[in-house]
């Protein structure tokens, strides 16, 4: 293990600041290719899946005989170069790039995880949360293990070393940690012979398998997209429960414990996922344009222009658009090299630190009503900082227009959000969000409509930050902690 010892600033626009929208908390992406460079596909597949998570970045490797990891926090390309990946040969590789939700951050917290089973040295990448790991830090406090971090991918993975060790079988420590542990995951895991995949029961977090070109290989990675990058040719989902082993003589798939109610992660299809990524069966794209469309029905504007906010809400824009007769126009411009600063702001930095990221075209927009699409709003407060920037840019009216239902409930399985006290929409009715937001009108799309616009290849999603319906049991010292109770 290495690292350069530095921090990176992650999910704000300015140091200090709490990022206003849901965050997603990492990406996961695994692949299996004999005679090939495993570290170099890695690191071109959690570029493409950098969007999940940028505070740390880290690739573990497997050799035949044993496995090792680099890891830093930071982008995928601060964290590894050439001469880093020149040091990690292998045919096996496992990378990850994290957000934080639960375990805090730092290099202490990045992934894949390293722990041995005995002689043998696995290592673990985990998106999602689980919800229940302290009465399980406790039995494995109780079995002599000592665990180094606060992460919920660290228990999972002493959970599989210990009873790997006491079944004697891999396979046999995954399903039992499967059975043991709730909430959200999807996991990969290497050795240095092998490599695993697996789904929580409700299939909250994405995960996609593929195949490599010519049959060099296999692949799998959180959205189709990290895929894409190396060239693998999607094949099917991981299934919700499901246990998948690659290794000398193939694949192999086998139900590790018994699917639950399907609960995939709704909010994916929103902002999450990059549009070229298809789950479950749904190009993410085609999902967008149609919330726009429906929301275009829904919650009509008299306006002269439909603008989408960078980048999750233009497909929207585009459908919302097209459906209402508005022309579309691209009236703000994003900055895409800021997502991450060192750069320590002034109080009057801070306070407009939304034109850092974002800025309107006073050109286009000067003395037009506007009907504005972005994809969702948590804590209001980067709303009303682009409702005000627009209307200083010119704006006659803003129509604030949301393609996700009202978010009032907080995500226990991976999203950041952790009590109701910090939803605007879970302390304030319509009118008094749009009064604080300032725009001229403000609609949300109906969750009905959501659910109309995602035609997936199954019916059944996690939709509890708009409906507080969650499909697994929250521990009550949770919903305590989170306002629930």
């Amino acid at each position: 293990m290495r690292g350069k010892g530095w921090e990176a600033m992650a999910g704000s626009v300015l140091p200090g600041e709490r990022p206003d929208r849901l965050e997603e908390a990492c990406a996961v992406f695994g692949v299996y290719a004999p005679g090939e460079d495993a570290a170099r596909m890695a690191a071109f597949g959690l570029q493409a899946l950098q969007h999940r998570g940028q505070e740390s970045a880290g690739i573990a490797v497997g050799d035949g005989e044993t496995v090792m990891v680099h890891k830093d926090t930071g982008l995928v390309d601060q964290v590894f170069d050439e001469e880093v990946l020149a040091t990690l040969e292998g045919h096996i590789a496992l990378g990850h790039t994290r957000y934080s939700t639960a375990g805090g951050g730092g290099w202490t917290s990045a992934q894949p995880h390293i722990s041995a089973i005995g002689d043998e040295v696995i290592a673990v990448a985990h998106n999602g949360t689980l919800v229940d790991t302290k009465p399980q830090r406790a039995w494995l406090a109780s079995q002599g293990v000592q665990l180094h971090s606060n992460t919920d991918s660290e228990v999972a993975a002493q959970i599989i070393g210990v009873e790997t060790l006491r079944t004697g079988h891999l396979r046999e420590g995954i399903r039992l940690m499967m059975g043991k542990l709730h909430g959200a995951y999807a996991i990969v895991l290497i050795t240095a012979e092998g490599l695993y995949a697996f789904r929580d029961p409700n299939g909250i977090r994405p995960l996609s398998l593929g195949e490599l070109p010519g049959g060099r290989g296999w692949a799998v990675a959180s959205e189709t997209c990290g895929l894409d990058a190396v060239g693998a040719r999607f094949l099917r989902d991981v299934q919700p429960g499901e246990i998948v082993r690659i290794g000398a003589d193939g694949l192999h798939s086998e139900q590790g414990i018994p699917a639950g109610r399907r609960a995939s992660c709704i909010f994916e299809y929103v902002y999450f996922a990059r549009p070229d990524s298809v789950i479950d069966g749904e190009v993410v794209y085609e999902a967008r344009r149609r919330m726009g469309r429906i929301l275009a029905r829904e919650a009509p504007a008299e306006a002269d222009l439909v603008l989408g906010v960078p980048d999750s809400g233009v497909p929207a824009a585009l459908g919302y658009a097209e459906a209402s007769g508005i022309p579309y126009a691209d009236g703000i411009v994003k900055n895409r090299y800021v997502g991450r600063t060192f750069i320590q702001p002034t109080q009057a930095m801070r306070e407009m630190g939304i034109r850092i990221k974002l800025n309107p075209l006073p050109s286009v927009i000067a003395g037009k009503r506007l009907v504005v699409i972005d994809d969702s709003i948590v804590r209001g407060n980067t709303s009303k900082k682009l409702v005000e920037m627009l209307k200083q840019a010119g704006a006659a009216e803003v129509h604030l227009r949301i393609v996700s239902p009202e978010v009032r409930w907080p995500c226990f399985f991976g999203i950041d959000t952790d009590t109701r006290s910090q939803l605007i929409s879970a302390n304030k009715d319509l009118e008094e969000t749009r009064a604080f937001i300032g725009c001229n009108s403000l609609a949300f799309i109906s969750l009905e409509g959501l659910h109309q616009a995602v035609q997936a290849d199954h019916r059944g999603f996690c939709d509890a930050c708009f409906s507080g319906d969650y499909a697994v049991p929250i521990p009550d010292r949770l919903r305590r902690s989170a306002g629930l109770e």
